[in-house]
Order: structure tokens, then C-alpha cells, then sequence
């Protein structure tokens, strides 16, 4: 939702990047989908549960995206969004395998959960649009718009683990396993 107005609050918003800065600042996607799995692909599913990491990701995702919505230079802007990056990247496909987890048929069923993720993400943007929030670059709404959405799956990835945990004790205490 944030990611593709980010040229126009880089450029026109406080921050006055230039054209070659707001590369910059798109390139650390890729930088992060590069480097992320070194870091968190080490860690995921062989020592903590996927809900789990992707509850902390979520929750330092949204602290990271309220400071980075707090500078008005380039330079720590970069590093912020960067650190953000390296953390957000696993979360696709941490989502991913959670799905799939979940999931009887994969071949009939993910493709529709797929076909929703998009239609969200369209849905997003209109309401980027309708809402005018990329017209006042300057404005910190949408920054803040996404931290609290990161922090709302933080929260929900956290909640998904103890309906987890309640459906196993009542598994475990009724004897139907």
C-alpha cells in the first residue's frame, strides 16, 4: 500500500530526495529479498514457529515504519527502510507456508487464496486513492497507516498461535487426537 506512493513522498515530502535517492530507496526491496534469507531463513520453521516469527517481524516491522516515518533526511531514511526490508521479505513467504499448511489441496485451494491477496492489494490502492492520502506527500499518514497495519498483523499472527495452542490443550484434554 505504502510501497509504490514511496517515489512520491521520497521526492515531493520532506525528505527531498533526489530521482537517484528514490531508486535507492526502491532498490532496498531487493536488497532485502537478497539478504533476508541468510538472516531469518536460518532461524524459520528449525527453531520457532512460522506464526511466530512472522508476529515479531510484523511487530519490529511497525515500530521500524513509525520511526522511518519520523526522518526528514535520506541517509537514515535509507538505512531504516533497509533494516525494514530485511525483515519484510520472509514475511511473503512465511505467509505462504502457513497457507499451505493450512490448506487440504494445495492445487485447488492456494490459487484462490492467491486471487485474494491480489484483490486486496488492488483494494489498497483505491483507497490510497479515494482517500487522496499520496496528493499531501508531506503528510504522515500513510506511513503511519502502515505501521499500524503491520502492527494489526503482528498482533493477528500472535492470536492465530494461541488459537493454535488452545485448539491443541482442548485436543490433548478430550482425547481425540
Amino acid at each position: 500500500m505504502w510501497f509504490v506512493t514511496l517515489g512520491t513522498y521520497l521526492i515531493k515530502g520532506d525528505i527531498g530526495a533526489t530521482d537517484a535517492q528514490s531508486g535507492l530507496a526502491y532498490g532496498t526491496q531487493c536488497l532485502g529479498a537478497i539478504i533476508a534469507p541468510f538472516i531469518i531463513g536460518l532461524i524459520a520453521d528449525k527453531y520457532f514457529a512460522a506464526q511466530k516469527i512472522l508476529a515479531v517481524l510484523h511487530l519490529v516491522g511497525a515500530g521500524l515504519l513509525y520511526f522511518i516515518s519520523q526522518n526528514s533526511e535520506f541517509s537514515s531514511f535509507y538505512v531504516l527502510l533497509l533494516i525494514y526490508m530485511v525483515l519484510y521479505m520472509p514475511t511473503l513467504a512465511l505467509t505462504n507456508s502457513i497457507a499451505l499448511h493450512q490448506i487440504s489441496d494445495a492445487e485447488k485451494q492456494f490459487s484462490g487464496i492467491r486471487l485474494w491477496g491480489t484483490i486486496g492489494w488492488i483494494a489498497a490502492g483505491q483507497i490510497v486513492g479515494y482517500m487522496a492520502w499520496e496528493a499531501n506527500p508531506g503528510s504522515l499518514i500513510l506511513p503511519f497507516v502502515a505501521a499500524a497495519t503491520s502492527l494489526i498483523l503482528g498482533v493477528y499472527s500472535f492470536s492465530c498461535q494461541i488459537h493454535h495452542l488452545l485448539s491443541l490443550v482442548k485436543t490433548l484434554v478430550l482425547g481425540k487426537c
